[in-house]
């Protein structure tokens, strides 16, 4: 599969978010997708896509076999659908992770938890991370654990179909150079400094032990 650009991947992830969250108004016409694709909530970024950039990436969506026309009695109207959970066999737990991915970028699983709700109720944290672990486990995998950016404690998870993501992003990897003087003298000269009082607590340590053992001799 190609990789997918980003409006494809909002075209992609606005069509199954609106399949499990309002599928009475499922498949969505053209309008209602470009609509769908530029809603302010639950999106990053916030895009202003018009009907040629949708119809556009609903082709590549299609030649995909991800996306494309629904079968309907109403010909007025053209309506589209997705065909994610066809093309990689996902269950709707899957499904919802990879649709809040798709739609918001890199997440924590507890993010995803809370955004994830309107589709699927996950009893637990342990549940988003057993779902993201078999998603990560495919062949080839669809999601990956990005590194931990500085000051955070749970990591975050992107998909791949947009392919391979940065293990970290260049604002954090900048921060880091910053809050270490873009100099790798200070930092080894920091560490060598670490070693040192390391060692010297493991001297007084055996020190004391020798002492201690001296008692009893």
């Amino acid at each position: 599969m190609k990789v997918l650009s980003e409006v494809e991947t909002r075209v992609l992830g606005a069509l199954v978010e609106k399949e499990l969250t309002t599928p009475e108004y499922y498949p969505l016409s053209l309008n209602a997708l470009v609509n769908a694709c530029n809603q302010k909530s639950n999106r990053d970024p916030v895009m202003s896509l018009n009907e040629n950039d949708v119809n556009q990436a609903l082709r590549a969506l299609e030649n995909e076999g991800l996306a494309g026309p629904a079968d309907a009695m109403d010909n007025r109207v053209t309506k589209f659908g997705h065909r994610l959970g066809e093309a990689f066999n996902l269950g709707r737990r899957e499904t919802a992770i990879l649709c809040e991915l798709l739609l918001r970028g890199p997440q924590t699983p507890g993010e995803l938890r809370s955004r994830a709700d309107r589709m699927y109720k996950f009893d637990d944290l342990g549940q988003v991370q057993s779902t993201l672990q078999l998603l990560a486990q495919r062949e080839p995998p669809m999601v990956k654990m990005l590194l931990r950016q500085p000051g955070t404690k749970e990591a975050r998870y992107s998909h791949l179909l947009s392919g391979d993501t940065q293990t970290q992003a260049p604002e954090a990897a900048r921060e880091v150079a910053s809050a270490h003087g873009n100099s790798s003298g200070e930092r080894i000269a920091r560490l060598e400094n670490e070693v040192a009082v390391l060692q010297k607590e493991v001297s007084d340590l055996k020190q004391q032990l020798a002492a201690f053992r001296k008692q009893f001799d």
